[in-house]
């Protein structure tokens, strides 16, 4: 007698295994790619917009102000320095003096830099004064020793013109750009894992290929090339930011990541002593070793030092600064290239390669042509993504969620990451929610609209 099958008994469904990490971190690459290129896109390419101009500023001050910059003839020895600054002060008899730096070539006049009451904020009254014949050429009012044009577009490239609120679209950029980076770079050399040849990895590989694919090909192939320079680029601009690099000006450097400056430390006042006047602390400051264009800041107390400092751009670096005596004209304190630490150096030379003023022309076409090839990326990317527009009903190209897909290690990984990097760049810690936020709300819309 045959006896009816029993229902199997129901069983509770196993657990999905916990995928490997390299898994995970591909499709955390893929997801912040994707959204976080999405959403900074824009900013980049204002910043490389707007720098595209700024690199080029030297060229453009030389244009705009070629009467105050330039000499008419260059004679056979300048007049002093003191005889220089007297005929800028007697034109502004309200003004003190605060600055002066010397020509950094025999065509360039003397800039005579005068606080005057009335100017706002740090701006000071310039007065560019021909040095062999001390008369002026001309007079800017500057911010911080930069010529208005500079500050200008400056100001633009940093903020817009918004102020301190308008600098963060830039910083936010610059603190999403390497974890674009990376997740592109992850994207893009895992081709080679699946036997792909390496040309195809290096070169667009786009004979065979054609819509998406062809656009994905070179698209990957330039944003592998652009890496480096992008990295250097974004860290460089996140050193002088508003909180990432802001950091710097602390008062405590127990690890010496900063430049060092001088301490000038007041000397006593002698008895009747008569100070020195401004020829004899750049001369001191000569003898020293300083060299180049030099910033002589006259003492602002009685007993306060000259200081002295080198303030020329580019190779050779050039970082000298001296406080001297203003009764013997003594070297009191000094500090030499040196003397910086390996970071402050990294961070100088950076800072410097940032503006493209490190290796003179050449570092501002490197310049151009990354912003240029970054704008190119960009619009690539943005095609791609158009081709599968969420608009035109397909979501194709949105990455699946990845985030509840964590376990384990690979959860406390991905969060000790994020800790780490909200620590180091506070506005990618503050707009991290924001994204995991409409991460999510696409996420849910997506569901709903697959359904």
């Amino acid at each position: 007698m045959s006896t009816a099958p029993t229902a199997p008994a129901h069983r509770a469904p196993r657990p999905s295994p916990s995928p490997r990490l390299s898994t995970v971190l591909q499709l955390v690459s893929r997801r912040l790619h994707f959204l976080a290129g999405l959403v900074v896109a824009p900013f980049l390419a204002v910043l490389c917009l707007t720098g595209l101009v700024y690199v080029f500023s030297p060229q453009i001050h030389d244009s705009l102000y070629r009467t105050d910059l330039h000499v008419n003839e260059v004679g056979d020895a300048p007049r002093p320095l003191a005889e220089q600054v007297r005929a800028a002060l007697t034109a502004h008899p309200e003004a003190t003096l605060k600055s002066v730096l010397t020509p950094p070539a025999a065509d360039r006049t003397t800039r005579v830099v005068l606080s005057v009451p009335g100017l706002a904020g740090t701006s000071d009254r310039t007065v560019f004064v021909d040095p062999y014949t001390a008369l002026i050429n001309g007079e800017l009012t500057t911010v911080e020793d930069r010529l208005p044009a500079n500050t200008w577009l400056r100001q633009l490239h940093g903020n817009l013109h918004l102020g301190p609120p308008g600098r963060l679209y830039a910083e936010l950029a610059a603190s999403w750009l390497p974890l674009i980076i990376a997740g592109g770079l992850a994207l893009w050399l895992a081709r080679t894992r699946r036997k792909r040849r390496l040309r195809d990895v290096l070169l667009p590989s786009t004979g065979d290929k054609t819509g998406w694919t062809r656009l994905r090909a070179v698209h990957g192939s330039l944003g592998l090339w652009l890496a480096v320079g992008l990295l250097l680029v974004g860290v460089t601009g996140l050193a002088m930011s508003q909180f990432a690099g802001g950091r710097a000006d602390g008062a405590t450097d127990p690890l010496h990541l900063r430049a060092p400056v001088l301490a000038a430390t007041p000397v006593p006042v002698p008895p009747g002593a008569r100070p020195i006047g401004v020829d004899r602390a750049a001369a001191a400051a000569r003898a020293a070793g300083l060299r180049g264009e030099l910033a002589v800041v006259p003492p602002s107390v009685p007993g306060a030092p000259f200081t002295v400092t080198e303030v020329s751009e580019g190779l050779p670096i050039h970082r000298g600064a001296v406080a001297i005596d203003p009764y013997t004209a003594e070297v009191t304190e000094r500090i030499g290239w040196n003397d910086y630490s390996p970071v402050a150096k990294l961070g100088t030379l950076g800072t410097e390669f940032h503006t493209g003023t490190l290796f003179g022309l050449a570092n501002q076409i490197v310049l151009a042509a990354l912003a240029a090839a970054t704008l190119v990326l960009l619009a690539l990317g943005y095609r791609m993504w158009w081709i599968h527009n969420p608009y035109r009903g397909r979501w194709t190209s949105l990455p699946r969620p990845v985030w509840r897909q964590l376990r384990g290690w690979s959860l406390i990984t991905v969060l000790l990451g994020a800790a780490v990097l909200a620590w180091l760049l506070p506005v990618l810690g503050a707009s991290l929610p924001v994204f995991l936020a409409v991460d999510a709300g696409l996420s849910r819309f997506k569901r709903r609209t697959t359904a």
